[in-house]
Order: structure tokens, then sequence, then C-alpha cells
């Protein structure tokens, strides 16, 4: 009886074997058809970078060792030395490292824009600048992005536009629907969803720039292992239904923490008070995403005591896992920005970024009131 898996199993090999030298030339002349060795590619991560392309309605996708690696692939797919970038000036601390530091040393400028705050990016653009790079939902002050709007700027200026999705996931936004040319997501986040992976993934409207940004991924060496593949992939099959109940957990916080005296500002794109509600209504497909930030007092001591009252929500630099966990952008995610660029931004010491996970609402929403409770003067 021949052996059908229900799921894919795990091909964890570095290498693949071939009859003879005829097999071997069979591979060359068509390898999409056949395997030769993981770094180039791998049962499992194809069949994780398949199923992403089918989410994002891509034409072609690659996995990546993390989302970072992800960022680098899609800036090196349309930048070389001697090009310039134009960034959102909120992103991922991350994100921003990268390109200021390393991608500097490659002889890639960038310039940070105010997108929130204007409706024409003409003025940063040069000679050398080839793309725009921004996120969906802003970190972490969840500014919403309008993602066809940049998209018609960047037709009009040349510009490729490199949206990364990870905040909103393509069950909320799918940004090469609306004219970004590719889409890049930390699947450590919620694409794989349980706290266990550190992948990343990028997507491309175009065949072409898809197949470039695997050959980065060869060359650089930026490939996801089997092993981790194959659990990003088994989590991604749940990705709707968790996306769905971060979601309404998150709403359910968001309005809570908005009524809390001791809560001086709550971003959350599902408020009526947030300055993009009307267009994450409109972009997020009725979702608002299970991130969400707010403001306590600015003081250490007041910080410290709300984390350790805290018995359900752990303090824990990343996000998206089924279990709720709360960061602090100043001393986490964003820690390498100078201080200017920190105090700027609105960075400050009483900012929290909470996660919303996929327990009872009833109990993060109790969990929350007593450690705000602690808090009290």
């Amino acid at each position: 009886m021949a052996i059908k898996p229900k799921t894919t199993p795990i091909y964890q090999t570095s290498v693949f074997t071939f009859e003879d030298l005829n097999e071997l030339e069979a591979y060359f002349e068509q390898p999409s058809t056949a395997y030769m060795y993981t770094r180039f590619a791998n049962p499992n991560s194809d069949e994780l970078a398949a199923a992403v392309k089918a989410l994002e309605q891509g034409a072609g996708a690659v996995v990546t060792s993390s989302g970072m690696s992800a960022i680098l692939t899609a800036v090196l797919t349309y930048c070389e030395s001697g090009d310039h970038l134009l960034c959102a000036e909120e992103i991922y601390g991350g994100s921003s490292v990268l390109l200021s530091r390393e991608l500097r040393r490659l002889g890639i400028g960038v310039t940070y824009v105010p997108l929130e705050d204007m409706d024409d990016v003409s003025p940063y653009v040069t000679e050398k600048t080839k793309m725009l790079l921004t996120e969906t939902m802003t970190n972490p002050f969840l500014n919403v992005q309008d993602i066809q709007q940049l998209a018609s700027q960047c037709r009009r200026l040349g510009l490729k536009l490199v949206v990364d999705n990870t905040f909103a996931t393509p069950v909320l936004t799918r940004p090469l629907t609306l004219g970004a040319d590719m889409v890049i997501h930390s699947v450590t986040k919620y694409l794989s969803g349980h706290s266990d992976v550190t992948a990343g993934v990028v997507v491309a409207q175009t065949e072409p720039d898809g197949r470039r940004a695997r050959e980065i991924v060869v060359h650089y060496g930026l490939n996801l292992s089997p092993f981790e593949s194959w659990l990003a992939a088994r989590g991604l099959k749940t990705l709707h239904l968790r996306v769905k109940q971060h979601s309404a957990n998150a709403l359910a916080i968001a309005r809570y923490l908005e009524r809390h005296p001791r809560v001086k500002k709550v971003y959350y794109p599902g408020l009526p008070s947030h300055p993009q509600h009307q267009l994450a209504k409109r972009q997020g497909n009725g979702l608002f995403g299970g991130m969400l930030s707010f403001v306590i007092d600015d003081d250490p001591d007041t910080v410290n005591r709300f984390m350790r009252a805290l018995t359900l929500i752990p303090f824990a630099p990343s996000l998206a896992g089924v279990q709720s966990s709360l960061s602090h952008p100043l001393k986490t995610s964003h820690r390498a920005l100078t201080p200017e660029k920190q105090q700027k931004l609105g960075i400050t010491m009483g900012l929290i970024r909470l996660s919303v996970g996929i327990e009872e609402t009833e109990e993060l929403l109790a969990d929350l009131e007593q450690a705000l409770d602690s808090i009290a003067d």
C-alpha cells in the first residue's frame, strides 16, 4: 500500500542525491522540478512560500531565516550600491537599524519620511531613489498606511513599494492587491503564531521579482530550515481563526483601556478616536488586528509595578503568539533609536505595547484591571 501522508513530512536533510550525472544535468536544466541542496530549495520551505503567496495573491515568494532577512532580501531585490530608498519614519526599530547602519555600509542610502503627515513624498525623491518601505500598521503606534494611495504615488514616481504586512496579516489587508510591488512578513509573528519559530517571507507581485528575491536568499544564505518551515506551515493553517480572535479581544481591551482613568492614551485602529479609523475599516476587511499600545504614567517604577502585577500577560520582547504578551518599545523594539528620534516619535517610558492573544476576553480584562489598580497613587 502506498504511503499517503495527510500533512507534508519534514525533509530534514541538507542535500538531495542523484542517480548519475545525467540526472544532475537534468536538474540544472530545470531546477524547479527537483531538489539538490536545502539552501537552494526544500519541499518544506517551498510549501510555506506557496501558502503565503496564495494568501497574499502574489506571483512569486521565498521564505527566509527571519523577518530581518526578509527586509534585507526586499531591499536588495530593488537596490544596489549607490541607490537610495525612502522609509516610513515610524517603523520597527530593528528595521531602522538595518537600513541606517548596515545598508549604509553597502552604499545604500535611506531617508525617513513622516508618511502620516503628508500626501506627497516627491520632495524626498532623488534620481537615485528606487523604493519606499513602510508597514501596513506601524510599530508601535498602529498608524494605518493608505497602501492604495502610496502605490499610486510610487507608480507616478517610478518607485517600488514594499510593505511589511506583519501586524495586519493577509487576513486584514493584502497590499499586493492594492498596488504594492512586494510584501514581507516576520513569519515569527502571526503567520506562525505560536512563538516557536523564527522566520520571514517575501512575496512579490511579479514572477521576475520573486525569482530575484529567491536568488538573493540563496546567494546570501538566508534560507529557512526544513523543520522551522514545517512548523510555520503548521501554524499558518489556523491563521484566519486566530486573527479573528486576536482582533475581537484587542477591540474589547482597547475600549476598556480608553475608559480607564489610569490610562492616558490608547492607540488602536478599531477605536473611532484613532485618526485612521475609517481607513482601517475600509482596508482591514472589517477587522483591526491584535496589536495595540497605551500610555500610563511616565515613571519606571510605575511601569515595573504594572508589569509585575500582571499574572496572565508576560513581558516579552516580541508579539503575536496565541498567549498575550506586553512589550516596552523604549527598552526593547525601539531601544537602538537615538533619544532624539525616540522623543520625536513619542516613544516614552510610559508607552506599553500589548500583543493580545486568544485567551478568554474576560480573563484578560480582569488581569489588566487588577494590574492597573496596583499602580494607583
